[in-house]
This record gives C-alpha cells, sequence and structure tokens, in this order.
C-alpha cells in the first residue's frame, strides 16, 4: 500500500483513532494496530472514479468482511493476530454506524477465528532468580558510575518486571513517584488507562533503591522528562525497546532461554499460580479487564493440578 493510498483515508483513520483513544481508552500502541488493520480493510474498498478519494464505507458488506478475512488468512498470519484484526474491524463498523457513516453494521456478524490454545514458554523459578542474580552481579562490578548506574538500572527493570508482572508499556510510562518503597507498592496505569496498585518485594525494593541512588549519573542539565522513573542513554525517559533487548540480553547473559519481556510477564503469572494463588488475585496483578483473560494468558503447572487433586479428591 502506497502513502498516497494511505493518505486518502487519512480524514476517516484520524476520527476512528480519536474515537478509540478518547471514549474507548485505549492505549496509543492499540490504537495505532486497529487503526492498521482498519486500513487493510478499506483498501479493498472502492476510492471514486479516480481512485484517490476516500474509501466508499457504502460498499461495506458482510461478503466484503469474510473476503477481507479471506485474504488476511491467506496471508500466513496468526490465529491470535486474525482474531485481533477482527475485533479491530467489528469496532469500526460498529462507531461508523453510530456516527452515521453506514446504515447497518456488518461487523456484528462477522465470525472471529478463535486463538491457538498455545502456552508461551515461561522461565523456571530457578532460571529467573538466574536471570535477577547475573543482572545484580553485572551492576556490583560496573566500572564507572555511569557505567554503574547503568547497570543498576537494568538490574532495577528486570527485578520490576518480574516481581510484578507489569506490561513493558507500564513500567516504562511509571515516574519516580510511582514508586512507594516502604509500602513496596508500584502504581502503574494500564489498558484503557486504568490506574492500579502492584506490590513487589524485597528484592526488587533493593534494586529500585540502589538505582534511584545512581539515578543522577544518567540524568542531564536539561532533559524533557526529569520525572520518568527509568531513564535512558541521553537522559529522556527509557523506551519499550530498550527495555525489550534488555530482556533478550539478560537472558542470553544468564544462559537461559531466550524470552521477550511478554514471556516474563507469563512466567510472573505462572510462579503465582504455581505458588498458589488464585486466578482471581492473578488477574488483578495483571491488570486484565476480565477473568477470561487471565484463564487464557497462563496455565497450571501438572504438578499443581496433581497436587490439588490429591488433596481435594475423596478417592485421590
Amino acid at each position: 500500500m502506497t502513502r498516497a493510498e494511505e493518505q486518502r483515508d487519512a480524514g476517516l483513520l484520524d476520527a476512528f483513532a480519536g474515537h478509540l483513544a478518547l471514549q474507548r481508552g485505549l492505549s496509543e500502541h492499540t490504537v495505532r494496530a486497529y487503526c492498521g488493520d482498519v486500513l487493510t480493510l478499506l483498501a479493498l474498498l472502492p476510492h471514486g472514479p479516480d481512485g484517490n478519494a476516500p474509501a466508499d464505507l457504502g460498499a461495506l458488506t458482510l461478503a466484503t468482511l469474510r473476503r477481507w478475512l479471506a485474504q488476511e488468512s491467506g496471508r500466513g498470519l496468526a490465529r491470535a493476530t486474525l482474531a485481533r484484526r477482527v475485533a479491530a474491524v467489528r469496532c469500526f463498523t460498529a462507531w461508523a454506524q453510530r456516527t452515521g457513516r453506514i446504515a447497518t453494521d456488518p461487523g456484528g456478524r462477522l465470525l472471529s477465528p478463535r486463538p491457538d490454545a498455545t502456552v508461551p514458554q515461561v522461565l523456571t523459578a530457578e532460571e529467573a532468580a538466574a536471570v535477577m542474580d547475573t543482572a545484580r552481579e553485572q551492576a556490583a562490578a560496573a566500572g564507572t558510575p555511569a557505567a554503574r548506574a547503568r547497570a543498576t538500572r537494568d538490574w532495577a527493570v528486570l527485578e520490576l518486571l518480574y516481581a510484578t508482572g507489569v506490561r513493558v508499556a507500564e513500567l516504562v510510562g511509571a515516574d519516580v513517584g510511582d514508586v512507594n518503597l516502604a509500602e513496596r507498592l508500584l502504581r502503574v496505569l494500564g489498558k484503557g488507562d486504568k490506574e492500579r496498585m502492584v506490590p513487589f518485594g524485597r528484592p526488587a525494593s533493593d534494586a529500585v533503591e540502589q538505582w534511584l541512588a545512581a539515578r543522577h549519573h544518567l540524568l542531564p542539565q536539561q532533559t524533557s522528562d526529569p520525572g520518568a522513573l527509568f531513564l535512558g542513554a541521553r537522559g529522556g525517559r527509557l523506551g519499550a525497546r530498550q527495555v525489550r533487548d534488555l530482556v533478550h540480553r539478560s537472558t542470553a547473559l544468564a544462559g537461559v532461554r531466550d524470552l521477550a519481556p511478554h514471556g516474563l510477564r507469563h512466567s510472573v503469572a505462572t510462579h503465582l499460580l504455581d505458588g498458589g494463588s488464585d486466578l482471581r488475585s492473578v488477574q488483578e496483578v495483571l491488570g486484565h479487564a476480565s477473568l477470561s483473560t487471565t484463564q487464557r494468558y497462563t496455565h497450571v503447572s501438572t504438578e499443581r493440578l496433581r497436587s490439588a487433586f490429591t488433596q481435594a479428591h475423596p478417592r485421590a
């Protein structure tokens, strides 16, 4: 799709993006993803005689939506990706009807592919401890104050990710004032601008305390975001991509399986369940809107199921 083809529907997508951000309270990342998904649908619609007019939404029918879904499926996309794209298009057609852009909503009758019931890779508790220990050792061995500050920041980032299970966007969006070391609580702003308090333990508290003591070494006199909890190399707010690179680099350094931050988040949920936490508690920690999301996102180990069966069943 060319830049010119994108621009012809820019006004429509901008209005839809405003609805997602202001009325639905979706994150910037989700808004961008939904608009990209809808753009693939708009490309199938007529755009006037010369092809440069905005998409003719009157041509949106269930048959068009099914043809679009078949096209996206033929590209070899994962079921989870297809399900998200269907959700985006359903949201778009419902919004288009409410705002008078189309007479009826064909998206309500579009069936969504069921995501594969795959279990993401997770770290064992021992592997997670190895990652944290390695990061702590790297911080202790760093030479210059600036190098020590960077290594301590990386250690604190890893400890907080593993202690809280927060999303990367939630972590990098946190400010210094969002950390309560006395109560060991981290305030984060999750999806839909929903605020929650997440507890963390002493190892994470120690790492964050040492990072805050060394933070000034990475804080230049002129910075656009002096309140950011975690700072990047130039003194601005640490970015999500930097955190992802850090997790990949740290798992390799510790000699454990390679994981992205989302895999670390899944490890947190798994370890909480294995330790006896109930799904409702894990739901609160992870910030899921519904329990069904937590059930899809987490899995219970065979050992815990066997233990629960042995303890509870009268003929175990």
